[in-house]
């Protein structure tokens, strides 16, 4: 088994002997003398696996683990604390900053040797895992590719969507199914032809049967990855009403997942505010005018409407050849589907 292997301790010995070790597995393995050394060599060595000591000058081992475990870049990345403490208030620190195995000092090479191939394992599914998501969202950024007037429309719904979900307090499960489903939310319109996707006037009824295919198609081509399981949701209810008039499943009010509801309220301001083939850019007040009539029509969660523009205050819109670019105070980036939205 292959794979690339750091080895931070203070003690040189220490660092000398578990390298020649792990050399002769085959495996790459680049080493560190402290914490901040640690960090430097994680940021462009990116790791398989990390064989971290404890007690060090500095910035200790129970430091530099939560600090690559709270990192999105590096939190994947398989953390063994190595230590002599055998304290069960240390081994608690240690599960508590995020490690994922702990070998005692001195270290025994066989048990070195199954730890080391145990978690080089589970890294090798994990990369499998984040590949198979990379794929997801390199689709749905090339089905929006499809069409220049919804160029930016996923970013901005992700950021927007997952932005509102922090205002009403989901948790961090809910607020990372919404960045995700930000960008897969249309993946389902793959099936859709570029004659319907594409065109300029009213859709016939054939047409519109079409289109409304696309998020229990999207559903299904999601859902083989279990890490998408809080996502199908969003997915296949984006387009249903509070009312019960949406599809595919006709759900009302409650019945309609909360993180779905949340995003196609970003997803109908994105698009009043955003130029189409159909239709030009709203301004902001009109956007939020139509917004309100659809929720007395009985088609949107009146309360996150509200929330929604309670957010967005702050923002500023500058044109930008119709695409309707925002910019935040805070650096939240761009702008932005609408209930007339294919």
């Amino acid at each position: 088994m292959s794979g690339k292997i750091l080895v931070v301790d203070d003690d040189i010995d220490v660092r000398s002997g578990l390298q020649l070790l792990l050399r002769r597995q085959e495996y790459e393995v680049r080493t560190a003398s402290d914490g901040n050394g640690a960090l430097d060599v994680c940021a462009s060595f990116d790791p398989d696996l990390i064989l971290l000591d404890v007690m060090m000058p500095g910035r200790d081992g129970f430091e530099v683990c939560h600090e690559i475990k709270s990192c999105p870049e590096t939190r994947l990345i398989p953390v063994i604390l190595v230590t002599g403490l055998s304290d069960k208030s240390h081994r608690i620190r240690g599960i508590e900053a995020g490690a994922d195995d702990f070998l005692n000092k001195p270290i025994d090479m066989t048990e070195l040797d199954a730890r080391v191939r145990s978690l080089l394992r589970l890294k090798s599914f994990t990369d499998e895992l984040e590949n198979a998501e990379a794929v997801l969202f390199s689709l749905a950024l090339a089905i929006e590719a499809r069409d220049p007037y919804t160029h930016g429309h996923c970013a901005r719904l992700s950021e927007f969507s997952a932005h509102l979900g922090e205002r009403i307090g989901l948790p961090d499960d809910d607020i990372t199914a919404l960045r995700r489903a930000g960008i897969v939310h249309d993946i389902g319109k793959v099936v859709v032809p570029d004659a319907i996707l594409l065109k300029p006037g009213p859709l016939t009824a054939d047409e519109r049967s079409a289109i409304r295919k696309h998020p229990a198609v999207g559903e299904r081509i999601c859902s083989p990855l279990k890490s998408f399981r809080t996502v199908l949701g969003i997915i296949r209810h984006h387009h249903e009403r509070w009312d019960g008039s949406g599809y595919p499943d006709g759900l009302r009010s409650d019945a309609i997942p909360l993180t779905a509801r949340v995003l196609q309220i970003a997803d109908v301001y994105d698009a009043l505010t955003t130029q189409r083939a159909y239709r030009v850019a709203l301004a902001p007040n009109d956007a939020w005018k139509i917004l309100e009539e659809e929720v007395d029509r009985g088609w949107w969660d009146g309360n996150l409407v509200r929330e929604f523009r309670e957010m967005m205050k702050g923002w500023s819109i500058v044109g930008a050849n119709g695409n309707g670019k925002r910019r935040h105070a805070n650096k939240f980036a761009n702008a932005a589907n609408s209930s007339l939205t294919k």
